[in-house]
C-alpha cells in the first residue's frame, strides 16, 4: 500500500459520510474498532455504538477536507494523522485533529482506531 492509497481511504470515508447513511460509514470500521469522535464525549467501542454516533453526525451534512496529512506505513498497519475541517449544512464548520489507524485484512483496509478532537483555541 502506498501513501496515495492510504489517503484515498479518507476520500472513501468522506464519500460515505456524504451519503447520509451511517451504516455505510460504520462498515469502513473493523468489528471492535474504536471511535473517539469529534462532537461526542462517548468513546464508541463497536459497530452499534459507532453507527449511533454517525446517525447524529451524518444528519448535519458533513463534508471533510484534509488540511494536513501525515501517512506512515507499517506492514499491514497504516496511520494517517493530521488536521481536517468539516463544513455542515447549516453553514458552520469545525477544524479538528485526527488520527486514523487502518489494518489490512486480505487486501481490505478497515479503520481500527479513529480519534478526532476539535482544535483548541
Amino acid at each position: 500500500m502506498s501513501e496515495p492509497e492510504i489517503l484515498s481511504l479518507f476520500t472513501d470515508w468522506n464519500d460515505a459520510l456524504q451519503t447520509g447513511d451511517p451504516a455505510l460509514v460504520t462498515a469502513l470500521y473493523e468489528n471492535g474498532g474504536i471511535l473517539l469522535p469529534t462532537v461526542s464525549n462517548e468513546v464508541r467501542h463497536n459497530h452499534a455504538e459507532i453507527e449511533d454516533y454517525f446517525k447524529m453526525f451524518c444528519a448535519k451534512g458533513p463534508h471533510g477536507v484534509i488540511d494536513e496529512s501525515n501517512v506512515r506505513l507499517f506492514g499491514d498497519l497504516a496511520i494517517n494523522s493530521g488536521v481536517y475541517t468539516f463544513s455542515f449544512n447549516d453553514g458552520s464548520s469545525v477544524q479538528a485533529r485526527f488520527t486514523f489507524v487502518y489494518r489490512c485484512h486480505g487486501g481490505d483496509w478497515k479503520i481500527v482506531e479513529h480519534h478526532s478532537s476539535m482544535m483548541p483555541e
